[in-house]
């Protein structure tokens, strides 16, 4: 089953976006590392259920232009738009490889798998595998599937952990059975707006905007 892994943000400051979400209260936040194959650099905000928030940002705007991922192309994108905010988001798995046959075997085009790895302030290399549904990012946004290498070492710095949950995502880029097609997840009858995740839950608005709750 898919977990809700991170929310990728657009903006120079978390608690800003905490803010305009509604929260009342400060969060935490930490360096994460640098993308040197992507020109990126970013900072995360940790929370209790495994989750994060991603500020993505660009340190080497030539070789953002050139890198050839969905989702530094998605930020470029967002930054000449001049859109702060949530624009993306990673639905965390273990079977990675199972997907790729899903979307051969339905006619599903993806990116990737793309190979990836950041050093972490104290040396700690973290590595991962990305995988992208095709969509067209000036309209519209599909969740990206991450695979991590070793997947407690991002989440291993407790301390560093916001006390909070993201308990929900708000999400309109696509009605509820195509997006359970893509993901192969199964929805429940007692809820149309709803697909549960191992740690959250994605809510389907008639917003395109990604949205999130804390609790």
């Amino acid at each position: 089953m898919l977990a809700l892994d991170h929310i990728v943000i657009n903006s120079p400051n978390t608690n800003d976006i905490v803010t305009n979400s509604g929260m009342k209260v400060a969060i935490k936040a930490v360096k994460g590392g640098e993308h040197t194959e992507w020109g990126t650099y970013n900072y995360l905000s940790h929370f209790s259920n495994n989750s994060y928030l991603e500020l993505l940002g660009v340190n080497n705007p030539e070789k953002a232009k050139n890198a050839n991922n969905p989702l530094i192309q998605h930020l470029l994108y967002v930054q000449e738009e001049e859109r702060t905010g949530p624009f993306q988001f990673a639905l965390r798995t273990k079977q990675l490889d199972s997907y790729i046959t899903h979307f051969e075997k339905e006619g599903i085009p993806y990116k990737g798998p793309f190979l990836a790895q950041r050093e972490k302030p104290d040396g700690t290399i973290l590595k991962w595998r990305m995988l992208f549904p095709v969509y067209d990012y000036t309209k519209e946004t599909l969740p990206f599937l991450i695979e991590w290498e070793d997947p407690e070492a991002i989440f291993s710095e407790t301390n560093l952990a916001n006390t909070q949950n993201i308990t929900r995502v708000n999400y309109g880029g696509l009605d509820r059975s195509t997006f359970a097609h893509i993901y192969q997840m199964k929805p429940k009858k007692l809820n149309k707006r709803q697909l549960t995740l191992l740690n959250s839950v994605i809510y389907f608005t008639d917003d395109k905007k990604i949205g999130f709750e804390l609790v």
